[in-house]
């Protein structure tokens, strides 16, 4: 990627600075911190806010949602959020998100009400067309299981979600016809960052040098704040984790970009901090596939350059695969996990000998489980072949899942465990979670389709 290299901007940046757009995130999933949005914009000044709910799970529990209430289908966590977010939006920043899950209208709809009610009139646009699932039923034969090849009519009739990865051209539509606001659905995570970028400088969207560069500064923060030392090697000599700053990246305009965060803020903007990003679920470093460009970032260079600042030049960009990705999801059956706490000597032979207990009454009652899971935490089974085994704890929780498509397997197996309370050996304790919820539980289907299948629609609507 072209570019004379770093701008030492410095922080905070005056909105629309000469030459670059500021762009955070502020939600990694759905469940994440729900005042780091607010609390973001309050710390430093941003172009461009946003804030990723999507997951493959959660697609799944959206349908639960939707099948119940047609309003339904996006994440409501997103309105409290809004909420705290008129003031920032009220000084003219920009909003983007895919808190629009399975139903973005609906989103929009509850969102404007709410901007309303705030005094805010403003311009909000809508990315609809993600939603495959008619497509996927109407010809099952072209979508295969991406890794196993499997065919979907395996599971065509528990079929529950098809939503395609789209990329960031709608956003930057609805952004240059003048949304302030933006609620998609199933957007890509990077791209809810190279849509503003490209709307922002102007680029088109065959730009692919530019565009590869917006999209790992997008990976990059996508996560939240894993930029900013979460789970990172060195989290515990960090300081300040309780209140750790989410990430922004200034982009400029030849999609070379600087990643940093508020200043004063716990957690640290370091050159393995952005590297360890990098990598996560980067897959092949050379061939990064997203709906917007395949990116490099083989080229690339990571500086650090001090003060929580991070610059990243030389990502390389080329054409976009000609297939969307498709995250479908299906109902698997039904599973629940119960534990049990065992302590005192002995605590992992007698947590061991718990769960062949369990096992004994399945095969008693001629029960053979689709998939029954045993572990003995804190004995090195979560972490199977990495950590080393120990046999001379004095306090182990045995953690047992099983999941089956009967329902009435699953009843029978949630009632083994809490017998044990009184049945089994010296030291275990914990009867509350001993007896698990039985839960209908869904898989994930990754497949493929062409691209000129999913039409994408972009609408705009006034607050």
């Amino acid at each position: 990627m072209a570019g004379p290299g770093f701008t030492p901007h410095s922080i905070p940046l005056p909105r629309g600075g000469e030459g670059v757009i500021r762009i955070a995130n502020a939600q990694g999933f759905w469940g994440d911190d729900a005042d780091a949005p607010a609390r973001l914009v309050s710390q430093a000044a941003v172009d461009v806010l946003t804030l990723d709910y999507c997951a493959e799970v959660s697609m799944s529990i959206l349908a639960r949602q939707k099948q119940k209430d047609p309003t339904l289908g996006y994440a409501r966590d997103f309105l409290e959020t809004l909420k705290t977010l008129v003031p920032f939006l009220k000084g003219g920043g920009r909003l983007v998100t895919n808190a629009g899950g399975l139903n973005p209208r609906e989103c929009a709809m509850a969102s404007a009400s709410l901007l309303k009610q705030a005094g805010l009139h403003t311009s909000l646009g809508i990315v609809e067309g993600d939603d495959v699932l008619n497509q996927v039923r109407q010809s099952p034969s072209d979508f295969s299981h991406l890794e196993s090849s499997r065919p979907i009519t395996e599971v065509l009739d528990r079929l529950l979600t098809a939503n395609a990865y789209i990329g960031a051209e709608p956003v930057a539509q609805a952004l240059r016809q003048g949304a302030q606001i933006v609620i998609a659905g199933r957007l890509a995570d990077p791209s809810l960052v190279v849509g503003p970028a490209a709307a922002h400088f102007g680029w088109s969207f065959e730009d692919w040098d530019r565009l590869a560069g917006a999209t790992i500064a997008g990976h990059v923060i996508e996560c939240g704040a894993q930029a900013t030392g979460g789970i990172s090697t060195h989290w515990m000599s960090l300081d300040r984790v309780a209140d750790i700053g989410f990430p922004i990246v200034e982009i400029a305009t030849d999609g070379s970009f600087i990643v940093t965060k508020p200043p004063n803020t716990g957690g640290e903007v370091s050159d393995r901090t952005v590297k360890e990003q990098l990598l996560y679920e980067m897959g092949d470093p050379g061939n990064f596939l997203t709906p917007d460009v395949t990116a490099s970032i083989l080229p690339a260079q990571v500086r650090d350059l001090g003060g929580d600042r991070v610059g990243v030049i030389g990502v390389a960009g080329s054409p976009r695969p000609q297939k969307y990705k498709v995250s479908a999801t299906y109902r698997a059956g039904f599973r629940s996990t119960c534990m049990l706490t065992i302590v005192g000597r002995g605590a992992v032979a007698k947590a061991r000998r718990s769960g062949q207990v369990v096992r004994d009454k399945l095969l008693a009652r001629g029960l053979t489980l689709e998939r029954l899971h045993i572990e003995v935490l804190g004995a090195g089974d979560a972490a199977l072949g990495i950590l080393g085994m120990r046999d001379d704890l004095t306090e182990v929780v045995l953690r047992i899942t099983a999941a089956d498509p009967r329902r009435e397997a699953i009843e029978f197996f949630s009632r083994q465990l809490v017998p044990l309370v009184t049945a089994g050996p010296q030291g275990t304790t914990g009867y509350f979670d001993a007896r698990g919820d039985v839960r209908e539980y869904y898989a994930f289907w990754p497949t493929l389709i062409d691209r000129d299948r999913v039409q994408i629609n972009v609408e705009l609507m006034r607050a």
